[in-house]
């Protein structure tokens, strides 16, 4: 029998927090704490309306080898660790998948994306691709892919290989339980650990790009409001007095 380990999610409301940024705010914020790699390169956005953040299960992928899979769809489904990723889906989950960037496998199809949503989960971020996307887009999901494919998973030349692992997908590391925003930018991965202080670090950078917002929208000169310089200053904290005044 196969066992794989669940993951720890972090609080509902730190990952609302993430999801109200978005995806470039926290990549730039993580970089302005030492994390110059946030972004999954190669996954964009097949469903531009959603703004998704949640915790992330893994699926790891490996080059086939013949020996320890066989050719068969149906053949011994338990064995299958696609499905065994979906087994601990949990309501706003978000599967991330290192698949290689290989374009010719379909990592999931309709029915099982139609568990997964039917479970709770909330998006994928896939460095591959997805097969049946004619009916997997009626299902509601969040969708970041490399493209598409009428093959399944391992028809070609990749097998599941580990769930909830460590895993680089498109060139991040993303380590399970880690929280994921995505959005029409992409996929960012927010480390865990951090995601109070991005949160923190991004909210003092969200108000004074309101303030800078203002003025620029008013003809005021980028030199002196972006980046907010020391000259400008006290004109933003008398600003951010008003704001909360009337708050």
């Amino acid at each position: 029998m196969i066992e794989t380990k669940d993951i720890t999610r972090p609080a509902d409301e730190l990952v609302e927090a993430i999801r109200l940024m978005g995806a470039a705010t926290a990549s730039s914020t993580l970089f302005h704490m030492g994390i110059r790699n946030s972004h999954i390169l190669g996954p964009t956005s097949w469903t531009p309306e959603k703004t998704i953040a949640g915790p992330a299960l893994t699926l790891q992928f490996m080059p086939k080898r013949e020996d320890m899979y066989g050719e068969d769809e149906y053949a011994e489904p338990e064995k299958q660790l696609h499905r065994h990723v979906l087994y601990h889906t949990n309501p706003g989950d978000i599967v991330v998948v290192d698949a290689l960037g290989d374009m010719r496998s379909g990592v999931f199809g309709e029915m099982m994306l139609t568990y997964f949503k039917g479970k709770g989960g909330q998006g994928v971020v896939i460095d591959g691709c997805l097969r049946d996307y004619a009916n997997i887009e009626k299902i509601g999901l969040g969708v970041w892919i490399r493209g598409v494919t009428p093959n399944f998973h391992t028809q070609t030349d990749i097998m599941p290989f580990g769930v909830n692992v460590p895993i680089a997908c498109g060139g991040c590391l993303v380590m399970p339980g880690d929280i994921i925003v995505a959005d029409k930018d992409g996929a960012v991965v927010v480390p865990v650990a951090l995601a109070p202080k991005v949160v923190t670090e991004a909210h003092a950078r969200h108000e004074w790009e309101d303030f800078t917002r203002e003025r620029l929208a008013e003809g005021g000169d980028l030199r002196r409001y972006y980046p907010l310089t020391e000259a400008a200053r006290p004109e933003y904290e008398e600003w951010l007095k008003k704001q909360t005044a009337g708050a």
